[in-house]
């Protein structure tokens, strides 16, 4: 049975924390630089989600699973979010491996562009509500 977090549109979103994530401290150093590097579009989504501002769901910025840093996880879904710059056009091998380990942890993944972030960022919370619904949400009457 599992708790639930938040509703969103009246859909009950369920918990999925994934534990024992592994973690590599050596990164320490890179996430803090990342952090300061302030990217416009990860600025903008911080902002909008920032302090349980989206239907009061925790999210983490520039977090460490793994051998990655990733742009925002929300523990209690185990749910990444990654904003994809013009920096990834030449790294799709690397991110297809990367996305494949960390779903391999059990996690998911929601992607989405900067320039989407930065130039049409309600339609990109509406797609970010919808994706929560789809593989989170469960029917009021349904035995959790």
């Amino acid at each position: 049975m599992k708790e639930i977090l938040t509703s969103i549109n009246g859909t009950p979103i369920r918990k999925n924390f994934v534990v024992n994530l592994p973690y590599n401290s050596r990164l320490k150093p890179l996430l803090k630089e990342k952090r300061k590097a302030r990217i416009l579009g990860e600025v903008i989504f911080w902002k909008k989600v920032r302090t349980k501002n989206f239907y009061e769901i925790d999210f983490d910025r520039q977090r460490i699973i793994g051998n990655y840093i990733v742009d925002f996880y929300v523990k209690s879904l185990g749910l990444i979010i990654e904003i994809d710059g013009s920096s990834h056009d030449e790294k799709q091998v690397y991110d297809g491996i990367r996305q494949e380990y960390l779903e391999s942890l059990g996690l998911l993944f929601f992607r989405v562009s900067d320039f989407d972030v930065r130039n049409n960022l309600g339609w990109v919370m509406k797609e970010l509500e919808d994706f929560i619904v789809a593989h989170y949400g469960t029917t009021p009457s349904s035995k959790i």
